[in-house]
């Protein structure tokens, strides 16, 4: 299959499947179960930045310090993302939607926030997709495997949100899938511009190394801390090594047969 083909099934693919599943749980989720998700998310995360994606990144690079200054910088650039509300990964004990004060006076205005967000972040996932595929076919495959791990409790999230701000679920499926399209335009663009500018593969993996650290570390895991007691922590820890075993899991199998 040619790169372009992996990128456009995996972007489509990746969008639609998470969206089903998390549709699937967002309709009967519980806020207890949602930690679930988001341990396994975070070690995802984190097994595809520091097994797949910065190795990637160091040997494809002739200054390692500049790397670190992209990946510094991406940080950053996250940081100043979210705060504008671009870049908003909303968790169900942190949204202001389930807030049952709040919400008689939501009238949508946090639904629609975090589909504009939702949107923004897809098409990022699609970029990041497609620069991980045009360094290596394997790099892609495990790439696409962490964003759609992380893309579940996202999107478990934004049904959530969705519902209480008063859409319909055949609604708020639509919306998300909708969405979703952003990653498959985000990983075409990506290819058909990146063809003529092979130099800028690098600093993109450090900037999908950026993004990957900053969910995992600033977005989700201050939500696992809201649970301290030593039987959740256990949990935690244990989704969190499975999230890192599976990344492990899937590299060994991306190249022993593909």
């Amino acid at each position: 299959m040619s790169v372009i083909a992996w990128i456009i099934t995996t972007s489509f693919l990746g969008g639609v499947l998470s969206i089903l599943f998390a549709w699937g749980l967002a309709i009967k989720a519980t806020p207890s179960r949602i930690p679930l998700f988001i341990s396994y998310a975070v070690g995802a995360l984190l097994g595809a930045v520091f097994l797949e994606i910065l190795p990637h990144a160091f040997e494809e690079t002739n200054n390692i310090k500049q790397m670190s200054v992209t990946i510094l910088a991406g940080i950053l650039l996250f940081f100043f993302l979210e705060k504008m509300v671009l870049w908003r990964h909303c968790h169900i004990e942190e949204c202001e939607a389930h807030d049952p004060h709040k919400h008689s006076h939501d009238h949508g205005r946090s639904g629609l926030l975090i589909t504009v967000g939702d949107t923004f972040h897809n098409f990022v996932d699609g970029v990041l997709i497609a620069t991980a595929f045009m360094v290596d076919i394997h790099l892609g495959i495990i790439t696409s495997i962490a964003i759609i791990a992380h893309e579940i409790p996202q999107e478990v999230g934004d049904f959530l949100i969705l519902l209480h701000s008063g859409y319909s679920k055949r609604n708020a499926l639509l919306i998300n899938l909708a969405s979703s399209v952003a990653t498959v335009i985000g990983g075409t663009l990506t290819y058909f511009t990146l063809q003529s500018m092979q130099h800028w593969t690098t600093p993109l993996l450090g900037l999908a190394a950026a993004s990957m650290l900053y969910v995992s570390v600033a977005d989700l895991i201050p939500g696992l801390h809201k649970r301290p007691e030593i039987h959740a922590t256990l949990q935690q820890s244990t989704l969190i090594a499975m999230g890192i075993s599976s990344i492990w899991v899937a590299d060994y199998l991306v190249h022993r047969f593909i």
